[in-house]
């Protein structure tokens, strides 16, 4: 899907996704699952400028690159939109704000540490994310499988992942050859209903 803004003068584009993965960035907690849910609401219900696919398309290739998932996928994300200069932007608006936090509590992390209205605080942010991360979680499904048998292959994997020590990429191989094979089997069958 193409995006709506790459139509758009490349500066306002680059310096719109600096900002809002710059908000991104500030206010998102519970890491990099919340702000794909963020960006699942910003850029796919709102903007209408990726669909649920495409996201998880993003996200997936990005867990599987090398780094960090959330900055693999905002640079993914803004390399759709923008080229390079949006991908750059993208990744630097996401780790700027976070980093000059980071930075910032060191300064004070024994005050901190031990604080019972921080470690309320962060008890009450971990329970809220978890939703969050479900909604999105369910949202992103919808329309993601385009055929029956992909909802097998995912049941599969969660299965063989939470009841076996089997090695991740074992399952991302089983995803890629069985996503080919549904893909070329479908193709196939669509074919002979046209000539029928």
């Amino acid at each position: 899907m193409e995006s709506k803004e790459i139509s758009l003068n490349n500066r306002e584009t680059v310096l719109s996704l600096l900002l809002q993965f710059m908000k991104f960035g500030f206010f998102t907690f519970g890491g990099g699952m919340s702000i794909v849910a963020q960006m699942q609401e910003t850029y796919v219900e709102k903007k209408h400028l990726i669909t649920n696919a495409d996201l998880i398309d993003i996200v997936s290739v990005a867990r599987s690159l090398p780094g960090t998932m959330i900055g693999n996928a905002a640079m993914l994300f803004g390399y759709r939109i923008a080229g390079p200069l949006g991908g750059l932007a993208c990744m630097f608006g996401m780790v700027t704000p976070p980093f000059f936090t980071l930075a910032l509590i060191t300064l004070f992390y024994k005050a901190i540490e031990t604080n019972y209205w921080v470690r309320a605080a962060m008890t009450g942010i971990r329970s809220a994310i978890v939703p969050i991360i479900a909604v999105t979680f369910l949202k992103m499904i919808q329309g993601s499988f385009p055929y029956v048998p992909c909802y097998l292959v995912a049941i599969c994997c969660a299965a063989a992942m939470l009841l076996s020590e089997v090695n991740a990429v074992w399952l991302i191989l089983f995803g890629v050859f069985s996503g080919l094979a549904i893909t070329w089997m479908m193709d196939r069958r669509e074919q002979t209903n046209d000539l029928h």
